[in-house]
């Protein structure tokens, strides 16, 4: 070993920028520096050969002094070391005044960061252990049937887990279906037949019907799964998960003013879809014919007070049914009231479809009511219609087009629960039922739809829509539960070829999960890292702050609270490394230690220079790309800023901050990823984590007489670069017009 090599390339504008010579002198002496070389360009065939020629020494790590990774990749092979990159053309050269004496020592941090990275970083090594490469499925619905197929065309073992007597799900119960292939105008047959055979004839699938998850406990790769059977409990072991349990009607008996209840005649969409597989459409009253039918949309849907979301597939059904009903009987009149009618895409085609019919009418308007007569005659109360006026529209049959409530947890079960433990308050007839409704669902209750047995509970963490919350514009399919996926109706509302695509996809994240679990990698969005975060656990209190905080419910506890590691649902964000009080937790390449010593090695100008000094820390996600990209797009900003990369703002210890204005920095900026309900962090409560914690480091300034406004967070989307530099700026000279910081010279 030769210890450290540093190379510094002089290309795109670095060597007339900076002083090259200083900078080399830098290096040279600094601990564990071998060999410091300069070089023209590195990105030539001569910066490659020397690159060789440094890897074949066997440094113990390479330090490059060049543009960014993201950039322009610096590898080579046969180079078994670390590589750091300082990233000296995007942070100083480009975004800061050549050949100043900022940019110059702003240059000579960056290039110190790196040193102490190189010297401190341990090499990873991956926890490898054996795996389970098999995908379980729950749910055998559609996405469900096209996840089992796509894992097992892969080469997967595949066990699906069904909860009803027959595979299908709702797609069981339609006959006919929107049209799926150009010309997009008639219905077709559904085609589940074939799928359940292909199924079922494939040697690497099985098949558990009535059966139910009653606990999932272990990791990716090496999960170990109970169900519960008709013949008892079955145990296996499965490496990667798909959830697939699809959707459940809104509840019409929660939209009193729509008539559901208070007439027979009044039925849901699904409802409906029963009826006319059976043959010709009758008033459920009186057995006549239907032939004026009333469509009502959004029944409950894109309502805060229900469903504040579209399903989706309404519209589309609602069209399908009307020209079935049609079909089915030549007299029969169709009504749809929409606010607005959703067919989109290629579906534009079976819109006009429908509206070509010449007894399928559609009209735009809210419906106020159903009103039942004492007759049982109904007719649909319509306002704010394209004319303005009040319609009421008289009915055969009014159908109500109810929307999806994802099934991703026991939320049927406790909502039975509750009604039979009202029952049994009640007292009367039914109490020995009622206790063993009570029985059975208690179990369904504390397991949730896969029972997971993690600290955190049972279900996947939903949204507050109910769907299983992930960072889905980045992570499509992905849960916060490593190695488990949601497809079709559960993950978001989805018709029939969404779902087989969910499905497919699923799987294939499912199997990336086991491979990657096999070779002891990190999962998204640090694809490929291979150090797990070690623990000091002599020094833990059992406080459980890290167990709490981490969003992806890597770690368990024993019966002492102490957390214990499930390695291969480790996403290595670093959050409970931020959030340990008695910092006990570190990555081999990222720990309380490294980012310390890196906040301490940057020379602080005394008070007399006038030189400010703010650190900032920046979400490698998006804020420390979109610093990367401001440079490469020349927009300057303060050299007066010394960046250092976090995982994610959660992984931040208030104790850098803390250190960072003891030891004279005038302020602290964090860039992170948007919090809150459409929030975009990658790791999901990273952001606002650090919006908690920085309260706490405000409230500290406070009580030391400084100003709270020298910590301040900033939201920032990789697509900023071209504005941050401004609120870089303007963070500046807002500590600029507060003062510098009195604990310089402390």
């Amino acid at each position: 070993m030769s210890g450290i090599a540093v190379l510094l390339c002089e290309g795109c504008e670095l060597g007339s920028a900076l002083d090259m010579g200083a900078l080399t002198r830098l290096a040279s002496g600094q601990q564990g520096v071998g060999t410091v070389k300069s070089v023209p360009c590195l990105c030539s065939e001569a910066g490659a050969d020397v690159l060789r020629e440094c890897a074949s020494d066997e440094p113990s790590a390479m330090v490059l002094g060049a543009c960014a990774a993201r950039f322009m990749p610096l590898t080579t092979k046969d180079c078994r070391c670390r590589i750091e990159r300082v990233a000296l053309r995007e942070l100083a050269v480009w975004s800061h005044e050549a050949r100043h004496d900022e940019t110059q020592a702003l240059a000579g941090d960056y290039l110190r960061m790196g040193l102490i990275r190189a010297l401190k970083s341990a090499a990873p090594e991956p926890d490898v252990r054996e795996v389970e490469r098999t995908v379980l499925v729950v749910g055998g619905g559609a996405a469900g049937i096209a996840a089992a197929l796509a894992a097992a065309g892969a080469g997967y073992r595949v066990v699906v887990v069904e909860q009803g007597a027959e595979l299908g799900g709702w797609l069981r119960e339609t006959k006919r279906l929107p049209p799926s292939r150009a010309p997009y105008r008639d219905l077709e047959p559904s085609p589940l037949d074939s799928l359940v055979n292909e199924l079922v004839s494939l040697p690497l699938v099985t098949v558990h019907a009535g059966a139910t998850v009653a606990r999932i406990t272990g990791e990716p790769g090496r999960f170990e799964v109970e169900l519960r059977t008709p013949g008892g409990t079955t145990a296996l072991r499965a490496g990667g998960i798909v959830q697939a349990t699809g959707f459940t009607p809104y509840d019409a008996n929660r939209l009193p003013h729509l008539g559901y209840g208070d007439s027979p005649d009044v039925v849901t969409t699904f409802e409906l879809e029963r009826m006319l597989a059976a043959g010709p459409v009758c008033r459920p009253s009186n057995g006549q014919p239907a032939r004026r039918i009333a469509f009502v949309q959004c029944a409950g849907s894109r309502d805060p007070a229900h469903l504040p979301y579209c399903s989706t597939v309404c519209c589309r059904t609602t069209l399908k049914q009307a020209l079935w009903a049609r079909e089915i009987d030549p007299d029969c009149e169709a009504y749809v009231v929409a606010k607005d009618l959703r067919s989109p895409g290629v579906h534009e085609a079976f819109y006009r479809r429908a509206q070509e019919d010449p007894l399928v009418f559609f009209t735009k308007g809210e419906v106020r009511r159903v009103k039942v007569g004492k007759s049982g005659s109904l007719s649909v109360e319509i306002t704010g219609g394209l004319l303005g006026d009040d319609v009421e529209l008289p009915a055969d049959l009014v159908v109500l087009a109810v929307g999806m409530v994802p099934r991703a947890s026991n939320n049927d079960a406790l909502r039975e629960l509750s009604d039979a433990r009202a029952a049994l308050a009640k007292g009367g007839p039914g109490q020995a039922a009622a206790e063993e409704t009570i029985r059975r669902l208690e179990v369904l209750a504390d397991t949730g739809t896969l029972g997971l047995g993690y600290r955190q509970g049972p279900d996947l963490p939903l949204d507050r829509y109910g769907f299983p919350d992930s960072h889905f514009i980045c992570f499509p399919y992905e849960t916060r539960r490593t190695g488990i996926y949601t497809a079709g109706a559960v993950r978001a509302p989805n018709d029939l070829e969404a779902c087989c695509i969910d499905g497919q996809g699923a799987a294939l994240k499912a199997i990336q999960a086991i491979e990657h679990a096999a070779e002891g990698l990190a999962m998204h969005p640090r694809w490929g890292d291979v150090a797990p975060p070690t623990f000091n656990l002599q020094r833990c209190t059992q406080c459980k702050r890290c167990t709490e905080e981490c969003p992806f419910g890597t770690l368990d506890e024993d019966e002492r609270c102490t957390p214990k590691l499930n390695s291969t649902r480790c996403r290595r964000c670093g959050i409970c490394l931020g959030a340990c009080p008695e910092r006990i937790i570190s990555f081999p390449d990222y720990s309380i230690d490294i980012v310390s010593t890196l906040v301490k090695s940057v020379p602080i100008p005394d008070e007399f220079e006038e030189s400010p000094r703010i650190l900032v820390f920046a979400c490698e996600n998006d804020a420390y790309p979109a610093l990367e990209m401001a440079g490469l797009h020349r927009h300057t900003y303060s050299a007066y800023v010394r960046v250092i990369p976090v995982r994610c703002l959660g992984s931040v210890n208030v104790i850098w901050i803390a250190d960072a204005m003891a030891m004279g920095y005038d302020g602290v900026l964090l860039l992170g990823c948007k919090p809150g309900d459409d929030t975009q962090c990658h790791f999901m409560r990273g952001s606002d984590l650090m919006a908690t914690r920085s309260e706490n480091v405000k409230q500290k300034l406070t009580q030391l007489a400084l100003e709270d406004e020298r910590v301040r967070i900033e939201y920032v989307a990789i697509t900023d670069f071209s504005t941050l530099g401004g609120r870089i700026d303007a963070f500046v000279e807002r500590i600029q017009e507060i003062g510098l910081n009195p604990f310089k010279d402390v």
